[in-house]
């Protein structure tokens, strides 16, 4: 009988520790790829909030994340995003248009999440969109309501007859904004408007100067290669007072007065928690819409406007400077 017994006990610890390690075994260890345009404030607070969002979601333990920055090269991203095919991860998360355009051109099978998009029908030559790519491609946008951006050139700087808009040539999403913005100011009554196009950031330096010589004010959409170079953007408004209404904060931050910004944290977050559906299977890439921030925030640099004569609404929220 107390061999019987013994025989069971064993048998009976063999299956606990079987179902242990099958236990263990059956926790799946994701590897997500991260793929950024380049580094700055609005990116990295991108990725940083998507790297929060599925922490929280699957858990420390159960995700690798493997992370390339393309360091403001667009011909880099193809590299980048076809090493990730080829190390066989998950899921990639583009930050940035030239980073989604590659990722999209690289897999048609591995879930492939945008952020800081503002336009995926550009970003992606889209005909008929209508808020779901439909494919293996989908994430959150950083665009802002740019009717009411051109509300507030027109609100800051009631007196600007002219009215330039900087951006990058090589950036569909910044012309898609431009193309916007131009229309409407034109409606709201500006008298001159001119685009001030650069196809790299060798060039900006002389079409600012050129377009501060010619302008009353500046409006930067949410343009990469401008938020690389608000070093060299802001020596030459300030000297001139030209105020820049921006697209996004970190661009605002660096040479601008103000701006109708939304949260590049919020974004990358809301793109985690659409990965972590993926991954655990509970969603299709194919079948999840376009998400968006919904409660962008008036914001201004208060040394700024006061420098330049601006008087600015109490409904505006004055940016920490450092």
């Amino acid at each position: 009988m107390k061999k019987v017994l013994s025989i069971v006990i064993v048998v009976a610890m063999i299956a606990t520790l079987a179902l242990a390690v099958s236990s263990c075994g059956s926790t799946a260890k994701y590897k997500v790829g991260i793929i950024q345009l380049a580094t700055h404030d609005a990116l990295d607070a991108a990725t940083e909030g998507f790297k929060k969002a599925v922490i929280d979601e699957l858990g420390q333990a159960n995700v690798e994340f493997i992370y390339q920055n393309a360091a403001g090269d667009s011909a880099q991203c193809a590299t980048i995003v076809n090493s990730f095919v080829s190390n066989k991860v998950d899921l990639i998360m583009a930050n940035a248009t030239a980073a989604l355009q590659a990722a999209a051109n690289a897999t048609t099978t591995i879930p492939v999440l945008g952020t800081s998009i503002t336009d995926y029908a550009s970003a992606l030559g889209l005909k008929d969109f209508n808020g779901t790519v439909g494919t293996n491609v989908s994430g959150t946008s950083d665009l802002a309501p740019l009717k009411e951006q051109a509300a507030m050139v027109v609100e800051l700087c009631p007196d600007a007859d002219t009215v330039g808009i900087l951006y990058c040539s090589a950036e569909s999403n910044s012309k898609y904004q431009a193309d916007i913005v131009a229309v409407e100011l034109k409606a709201k009554g500006v008298q001159n408007v001119k685009i001030y196009t650069f196809a790299d950031s060798n060039e900006i330096a002389t079409v600012v100067t050129n377009a501060c010589q010619e302008c009353d004010a500046l409006y930067i959409p949410t343009d990469n290669t401008c938020a690389e170079c608000v070093e060299t953007i802001f020596p030459i408004t300030d000297e001139k007072k030209i105020p820049v209404v921006c697209g996004e904060e970190s661009i605002c931050k660096g040479c601008g007065v103000a701006t109708l910004s939304i949260s590049y944290y919020n974004i990358g977050y809301k793109t985690g928690v659409m990965a972590a559906k993926i991954l655990k299977g509970t969603s299709k890439v194919s079948e999840m819409p376009i998400e968006y921030d919904a409660s962008p925030v008036k914001k201004y640099i208060e040394s700024r406007t006061k420098a330049y004569g601006i008087i600015v609404p109490e409904t505006y929220t004055a940016i920490v400077e450092k």
